[in-house]
C-alpha cells in the first residue's frame, strides 16, 4: 500500500509532463536547476516539515523558504547570480506558546564565469549577508552578519556533483554567546537525471556552530520532476530528511515538498 501511494504521484507527474518534454527540453531545465548558479530565473517555494523536536522530542517545526534565484549578465564572460532565502516559520514547542514568524533573510551573490572552465568546472564566489528580519528570537539571531560564500560543481552526462559553502560572522554583537553568529555551512550535493525532466538528488545541509561547537547535519534524499502547468514551466520536488547530527532539542527527521516556478529564456 505504501509503495502505491509513492509511485502513483510520480506516474501522474510523468503523464502530465510528457507533452511538455516534447515541446521544450525538460531535461535541460532540470540540469540547470541542479546547478545553483545557472542562468535560469527560478522562484522555489520550499515547504519543510520537521518532527521530533523540542525538549520532549514530540515537537513540530514548519518553515517555508521563499528562494528566488536571479542571474544577471554582466558581460559576455561574467554573470552575477542573486540567491535569496526568506524563511517563514511555525513551531509548537516554544517556551511561551506556539508561534508563527519570519526568520532571518539570507542574501548571497555569486560572481561566476559564463562558461565552464577546464574539466567542465562551474564555480562562483561572493558575499553572503544575513539580515535580522526575524520576528522572534527563536527564529533568528537579531544580528547583522556577513561572510564569504562559494560554490563549485561539475556536470557530466546525467550527473551533477558539487559543493556550496559559506561562513557567517555577526557584526557588532555583544559578549552574550546566544547573540553571536559564527557558523560554517557546507552543502555537498549529488544529482542524477532520469530523463523526461525527472531526477534524483542527495545532499546534506550541514551547519557547524563554532560558539557552542555543535553540528546540525540533515541528510536529504529527493525526487524532482519538471513539467508544465498551463503555460508555466515548474519543478515539483519531494524529499525525505534524516538528522545524522543535531543539537539538543533538534528534530529527528523531516519531509520537504518544493514547488518551483521557472522562467527560461524565450
Amino acid at each position: 500500500m505504501k509503495s502505491a501511494l509513492v509511485i502513483a504521484p510520480f506516474t501522474f507527474l510523468g503523464l502530465v509532463s510528457a507533452g511538455f518534454a516534447q515541446e521544450h527540453d525538460a531535461d535541460e531545465l532540470a540540469k540547470k536547476l541542479a546547478n545553483p548558479i545557472s542562468s535560469l530565473i527560478s522562484v522555489p517555494f520550499q515547504n519543510n516539515f520537521d518532527f521530533g523536536a523540542g525538549p520532549d522530542g514530540d515537537g513540530f517545526h514548519y518553515y517555508l523558504n521563499v528562494q528566488p534565484v536571479i542571474p544577471i549578465k554582466l558581460n559576455e564572460d561574467w554573470n552575477l547570480i542573486s540567491r535569496t532565502i526568506l524563511p517563514i516559520n511555525y513551531a509548537d514547542y516554544l517556551p511561551e506558546s506556539n508561534e508563527w514568524g519570519l526568520g532571518d533573510t539570507e542574501q548571497s551573490f555569486f560572481l561566476s564565469p559564463s562558461k565552464p572552465g577546464p574539466g567542465g568546472l562551474i564555480w562562483g564566489v561572493g558575499p553572503v549577508i544575513l539580515l535580522p528580519t526575524a520576528t522572534d528570537d527563536f527564529f533568528g539571531s537579531n544580528q547583522w552578519s556577513v561572510g564569504p560564500t562559494a560554490v563549485a560543481l561539475v556536470q557530466k552526462d546525467q550527473w551533477t556533483v558539487g559543493m556550496l559553502a559559506n561562513h557567517i560572522w555577526s557584526l557588532g554583537s555583544d559578549d552574550d554567546a546566544s547573540d553571536v553568529v559564527n557558523e560554517t555551512f557546507l552543502q555537498p550535493f549529488l544529482n542524477y537525471s532520469l530523463g523526461h525532466g525527472r531526477s534524483l538528488s542527495l545532499d546534506t545541509e550541514s551547519t557547524y556552530d563554532w560558539e557552542v561547537e555543535e553540528w546540525t547535519v540533515p541528510i536529504n534524499f529527493g525526487f524532482q520532476q519538471v513539467l508544465k502547468l498551463g503555460h508555466q514551466p515548474v519543478q515539483l520536488e519531494l524529499e525525505g530528511r534524516y538528522y545524522a547530527a543535531k543539537p539538543e532539542g533538534g528534530p529527528d527527521w523531516g519531509l520537504r515538498a518544493q514547488f518551483t516556478l521557472l522562467f527560461p529564456d524565450k
